[in-house]
């Protein structure tokens, strides 16, 4: 049997930089070829980064990512990589208007392009607005062997390009991917390329970006699977890796021919086969537990929105409560403990413990701590306008607002809202004042997750001989919001444990009245915490963005109208 060395570039890519995207597909190439590599795969328009939106439609970004596409090939052969076959995602742009598409480039030219099929129109995406869907399937012999390339949703589809090679025949099959992290979709996406694989009749090379974009995070997760779907190597999540493996594969599969609905490219590569050093098996990662897997990607998404924004630090106020902390926590391990600033604002109502605990947090992480009381600043809203009440309790979470933007302002530093999934989702915060902020990285985070995210940390740092990062007593007191004597969150809310059972089958599943009574939850308690849910709309819209890991997240997933009448109730 032909053997082929077969690299996977699971990298990191920028939007709109389109220089550096092409200097890390050469540095990737560079060292796929040093590791006697013949392909390389790089992932779904690494050349422009993912997803770049309404760009798409911009022509002067469309024709430079042109451009950028058709000068890589000199490129390779510049670094002396001309034999290489290199299958690179991009943007294209042709009289059907902007494609989602890949190159596939050997000896100085590009041979074919392919152009994404299935064009997803759901959760995040939105290629129907962008893109104009492929038909071309191109195949490539090299070394006896045939070789096709299809893109990310194009595997998520049934029929389609990858039935299409099945009839026509091929030895390997490439796949470009954008694929972006939720919880447990390593799951789903491994048993997917199992089964793409199985239906090609065709071992599947399956190449992910990671990296954090905007409210995106991509987990990498890139494997192959022989042609029966059996897992054959699989990359970490969550960090840039080079996946490089030997193929035993029995060549000349395809068959020339037609396939209804597409136009087949045929193509015969000449290569000088490469020296090719010994290889050690390669890895095999197993996916991250959940935990461990919801930490990285709210540390990656925070850190790559940080760096790619041209941050250099982050503000937030320490409460002493568990959001912040643990918004805290993350925040060192994504930037470093010196690009983290906490700020303790304390009013009247703030307890003595819960400043303890913010100072606590500050020791444990060696993170920069400060104290700015705001009493006097709310004495003087309180006393002008004559504020009682919640009017009273609001004015307090502004001064905070305030006072962070004012040191963001004055000192460089992004600031962080801390509030989670749950109290956004019922609104249990203060437009204009906890909900202010540049990034919110546990946004789409539920609260009882919060919880376990800190046990969690704080477990893993003591396995390591560490000190735990998050302060016991923030972890184990009943949470407060502390603007009025003696309050807690339970005052106004369910308990958290129903309140997220609820909010997860109404807001995850789009459950109704009656879907969430046979569910087993309270009439009476389905109406007070939907009411909530749909009245906090307006403040939603108005959150800064945050790290997507849910199946929907508030913004993007799910689009519902601000001014709504209409209530899941009762009959």
């Amino acid at each position: 049997m032909p053997q082929l060395r077969l690299a996977l570039a699971q990298v990191n890519s920028t939007v709109g930089d389109l220089a550096g995207n092409a200097a890390i597909v050469l540095d990737r190439c560079r060292a796929a070829a040093a590791a006697g590599a013949e392909v390389v795969a790089l992932p779904e328009m690494v050349l422009t980064g993912y997803p770049v939106e309404d760009l798409a439609l911009r022509e002067s970004f469309a024709v430079a990512s042109r451009r950028a596409l058709d000068a890589l090939p000199a490129q390779l052969v510049e670094a002396g990589l001309g034999e290489l076959l290199v299958v690179v995602g991009y943007l294209d742009l042709d009289d059907a208007g902007p494609r989602n598409a890949a190159a596939l480039i050997q000896r100085g030219q590009v041979v074919d392009r392919y152009f994404k099929h299935h064009l997803p129109n759901y959760g995040v995406f939105d290629e129907f607005r962008y893109f104009s869907p492929g038909s071309v399937l191109p195949v490539v012999r090299m070394h006896g062997l045939d070789i096709g390339v299809v893109i990310c949703e194009d595997i998520w589809q049934d029929g389609g390009p990858v039935a299409a090679y099945g009839e026509l025949g091929l030895d390997l099959l490439l796949c470009l991917n954008g694929s972006p992290y939720e919880r447990a979709k390593d799951d789903t996406r491994g048993a997917l390329v199992a089964r793409k694989a199985r239906e090609a009749g065709a071992p599947m090379a399956y190449v992910n970006l990671v990296g954090g974009q905007d409210e995106l995070v991509f987990d990498g997760d890139s494997m192959v699977v022989d042609e029966h779907g059996t897992l054959l190597a699989r990359a970490p999540q969550f960090v840039e890796h080079l996946l490089v493996l030997d193929l035993d594969l029995p060549g000349g599969r395809a068959r020339a021919g037609t396939v209804a609905g597409f136009e087949v490219h045929h193509h015969e590569l000449t290569a000088v086969a490469p020296a090719k050093p010994t290889l050690a098996p390669p890895a095999n990662y197993d996916p991250l537990p959940d935990e461990a897997e919801v930490w990285w990607a709210l540390r990656t998404g925070l850190g790559d929105y940080v760096r790619k924004n041209g941050f250099r630090s982050v503000v937030l106020g320490l409460s002493g409560g568990i959001d912040s902390a643990v918004v805290a926590a993350i925040a060192v391990d994504a930037l470093g403990a010196d690009a983290v600033y906490g700020v303790s604002m304390p009013s009247k109502y703030s307890s003595e413990h819960s400043r303890g605990d913010a100072a606590d947090m500050a020791e444990r992480t060696g993170l920069h701590y400060s104290t700015q009381a705001i009493g006097e600043m709310v004495e003087a809203f309180v006393g002008q306008l004559g504020l009682t009440g919640l009017a009273e309790e609001n004015v307090q979470a502004r001064c905070r607002g305030v006072t962070l933007m004012a040191l963001s302002n004055s000192d460089g530093h992004l600031v962080l809202a801390t509030g989670n999934k749950t109290e956004l989702a019922v609104g249990y915060s203060t437009i204009y004042g906890d909900a202010v902020g540049g990034f919110a990285p546990i946004k789409d985070v539920p609260k009882t997750l919060v919880w376990r995210l800190a046990r969690w940390r704080n477990e893993q740092a003591e396995k390591d001989g560490q000190i735990a990062p998050i302060p016991p007593n923030s972890i184990e007191k009943p949470p407060s919001a502390e603007l009025r004597p003696g309050q807690l969150d339970s005052d106004s809310l369910p308990d958290y444990v129903l309140l997220d059972a609820v909010l997860d089958d109404y807001v995850e599943s789009d459950r109704g009245f009656d879907d969430l009574v046979e569910a087993g939850f309270e009439a009476e308690t389905i109406e007070d915490i939907v009411r909530l849910v749909d009245r906090a709309e307006y403040k939603r819209r108005q959150y800064p963005p945050g790290t997507k890991i849910t199946v929907k997240g508030f913004g993007r997933d799910r689009r519902l109208p601000i001014t709504n009448t209409w209530r899941e109730k009762r009959p």
